[in-house]
């Protein structure tokens, strides 16, 4: 579970929304998981700078309403040497998903612990933070997305971070092509993140469907790793896959590569109840010591 830091906290959940500082801003947002009741009051909430309304849940946009005034500017939101320019998009996100908190303190701790220099590939890594928070403890990354704008978002955040000379590599490709080429060419990573979609689409209008496609994307990322290898980490979001479902396939595309394989669930603690608000799945493979 990832806890509060000072630019971020879930103050509360309930009726099917959440209440989220990030920052200097704070903000009401939907959540389908947040079924039960709020325990703050309502006057609690009303104060929120911007509160999203959902569009069709199909199609998962909407708008931002905010107080009077107009909708924020981007802001900066910061985890430890990483700073990220938080945004306020037609999708509800900001740029950032601090339930991923936990995860990207255990690639940290790997890539500090490992002697020499750590290869990290970031599959469909959206605006940066895995990738920029190893990079600034010295591993070289490969940060893959399709999108265009999510590059361009990242590449922001690498200088508003400081780290413009950073050993990164980015690239907007589709991350399930790109992963099969790098195992034509012999490429090896001693790290891989991956954070696919349940759906998408890739540069060329590749489409990306999860439950079709994770088993051979799995057996590519095997294909990248060996006996020097250390983890690999996904998440899934927004899918029907359970969490054994997810064990099965990394237990499959691992087989015969030493090591411990783990699942469960991603969640954020309420700072004012500690009560969890559960947001996505996770498995894991890691070498063992």
């Amino acid at each position: 579970m990832a806890e509060a830091w000072p630019d971020y906290a879930l103050l509360d959940s309930g009726d099917g929304r959440k209440l989220e500082r990030f920052g200097r801003l704070l903000l009401d947002r939907p959540d389908s998981q947040a079924i039960w009741h709020r325990s703050l009051p309502a006057e609690r909430w009303a104060v929120a700078d911007a509160r999203f309304l959902a569009g069709r849940e199909e199609e998962g946009s909407g708008r931002w309403e905010a107080k009077a005034g107009g909708l924020p500017a981007p802001w900066p939101i910061a985890y430890g040497p990483v700073r990220i320019e938080a945004q306020l998009t037609a999708f509800r996100h900001l740029g950032i998903f601090p339930e991923q908190r936990v995860h990207w303190d255990r690639v940290v701790d790997v890539v500090q612990a490992r002697a020499g220099e750590t290869a990290l590939l970031n599959l469909f890594g959206y605006t940066g933070m895995a990738s920029l928070l190893p990079a600034a403890a010295g591993a070289k990354v490969t940060h893959v997305d399709a999108s265009k704008k999510a590059i361009a978002w990242a590449r922001v955040n690498q200088e508003m971070s400081g780290l413009a000379d950073a050993p990164i590599r980015w690239i907007c490709d589709d991350a399930a092509r790109f992963a099969a080429r790098e195992v034509r060419r012999g490429s090896r990573y001693d790290v891989i993140v991956l954070d696919p979609p349940k759906y998408g689409r890739g540069p060329k209008n590749e489409v990306w469907r999860l439950e079709e496609q994770l088993p051979q994307l799995l057996a590519d990322c095997r294909a990248l790793m060996d006996e020097r290898s250390s983890t690999l980490v996904l998440t899934a979001y927004a899918t029907h896959l359970s969490m054994l479902t997810l064990q099965r396939l990394l237990e499959d595309a691992f087989a015969g590569l030493p090591g411990s394989i783990s699942v469960g669930e991603m969640a954020l603690r309420e700072e004012t109840t500690g009560r969890l608000l559960p947001t996505s799945l996770y498995v894991s493979w890691s070498r063992d010591a």
